[in-house]
């Protein structure tokens, strides 16, 4: 009995600490983080806190220093118990309008950005520091001018009045009045179409340089995979265990890191079936797992931890979504309602700017060995063919009218060809005379002619093939 009774506490034991590490993981910390960061109250709750802190503080420091210091000190303003109600009344009820008007236009332009970029943008705007700063400041500091109000009391002849409270009250009101002729700059520079795109082509750098091109490792030695590990992958399919997930969502971030070392310490290999923006229910495996009796329930809960599964797609480690926000614009600004082909040009100027760099880096192997050579993790990775054809060939579709943009679209497919590879080269050759062929029946004379001059000249400079 007492055996048994050993046998369930560690059980009990086991179960408990891998939930703990499923929750404390270095990836779900990082999906919190990210969902704090792009949420719209989290920094003004905190400046809020930090401000209530602050009030409590300087009070004590009043209360500890007499008014002879006070005086002392030229630049403190003097007041009475009721010039300091007065002052801090007005700052705070001047504070708390216009925070109200700040989340108003903060409302408007986010309605204006969705209806004219797309709601898959509202994102980039919510997690904007300025305007999270610029609504932390003012509701701060009427949170501060409130409680410092309520310790001043007294007549004019025996009272208690915080002057170092006020004063720093005072300076919280000109520091607003800054941040307010800041906000209004920031929104009119923000809903600019060249600053949109900037900052989704930033994000898109950003996740290239993480991902690419050591996303999952290299190729492990031929020889071990011939040897020990071949009979496993032969017979994947037949001795995997598969492994869901609770709940339904997208793929947001994946631990490698943790796949690896779980993956080494029950000597299995591990096949991520759900990549980073793939939408997943409780019927699909997010990996697979042979051999599958060396998996435990305990091992099986620390591979889920190893996957934050959101309410939407995220950046961080999804380059498709990325790619796919930029074509978004393009597509609503060649829609029939709006008809904005120089939106259209600078997204393709964006693409073949990220497309680009794709080209020039190593795109990783889809097998990640440990350190003694043996197969662990295996996965799908995105190639640039991948990821430039459908994203290319998405804006080509809207676009087939337009002739300005199909040259566009040509000049990038014709610099992706100079730096892909052979065989990444000849899909991408296939898509640009797709696209020539699909747009030649629906342009006009004078615009066949220019296109028709353009290949001719792009033809003529490009290298001959050896």
């Amino acid at each position: 009995m007492k055996l048994l009774a050993g046998v369930g506490s560690f059980t009990i034991r086991m179960s408990a600490e891998a939930t703990i590490r499923t929750l404390l993981s270095p990836t779900w910390l990082l999906g919190v983080w990210d969902r704090l960061r792009t949420s719209f109250w989290f920094l003004p709750s905190a400046m809020a806190a930090a401000a209530v802190a602050l009030s409590f503080g300087l009070v004590k420091v009043d209360a500890w220093v007499n008014a002879e210091t006070v005086r002392r000190l030229g630049w403190i303003y003097e007041f009475g118990p009721e010039g300091a109600r007065a002052v801090l009344s007005a700052i705070a009820s001047s504070m708390i309008t216009v925070a109200g008007l700040t989340f108003s236009i903060t409302m408007l332009t986010l309605q204006l950005a969705s209806s004219q970029f797309g709601p898959r943008l509202l994102r980039n705007f919510m997690r904007d520091r300025g305007n999270q700063i610029v609504l932390g400041t003012f509701t701060s500091t009427f949170l501060y001018c409130l409680l410092v109000l309520r310790t001043v009391r007294g007549t004019e002849g025996a009272s208690f009045v915080p002057h170092l409270s006020v004063a720093f009250g005072v300076l919280l009101a000109t520091l607003s009045l800054a941040v307010l002729i800041y906000f209004i700059h920031h929104v009119a520079i923000s809903i600019r179409i060249e600053t949109v795109l900037a900052d989704l082509a930033a994000e898109t750098r950003s996740a290239i340089d993480r991902l690419y091109p050591e996303r999952l490792g290299r190729d492990p030695p031929v020889g071990d995979v011939a040897g020990a590990y071949r009979s496993t992958l032969e017979h994947f399919e037949s001795r995997a265990r598969p492994i869901g997930v609770k709940g339904s969502g997208y793929v947001q971030r994946v631990d490698e890191d943790a796949l690896m070392r779980i993956a080494t310490e029950h000597d299995v290999l591990v096949r991520i079936e759900a990549r980073p923006g793939r939408f997943i229910t409780d019927c699909d495996p997010i990996v697979l797992v042979a051999p599958s009796e060396r998996i435990s329930d305990e091992a099986a809960a620390a591979l889920r931890g190893a996957f934050v599964v959101g309410p939407d797609r995220t950046p961080a480690q999804d380059l498709e979504f990325s790619l796919r926000r930029i074509v978004e614009i393009a597509q609503r600004a060649l829609s029939p309602g709006i008809n904005d082909p120089t939106t259209a040009l600078y997204c393709i100027d964006r693409l073949g700017e990220a497309l680009g760099r794709l080209a020039e880096r190593e795109i990783p192997s889809s097998v990640r060995a440990d350190p003694q050579g043996r197969p662990r993790i295996v996965t799908s990775v995105g190639t640039l063919e991948d990821l430039a054809c459908p994203a290319l060939a998405a804006v080509a579709r809207y676009a087939t009218g337009d002739a300005d943009v199909i040259r566009k679209l040509l000049r990038i497919i014709e610099a992706l060809t100079q730096k892909a590879g052979p065989r990444t080269r000849d899909r991408i050759l296939a898509l640009g005379q797709s696209i020539e062929r699909a747009s030649r029946d629906r342009l006009s004379g004078f615009d066949k002619d220019a296109m028709a001059t353009l290949l001719l000249a792009e033809e003529a400079s490009r290298p001959p093939s050896s």
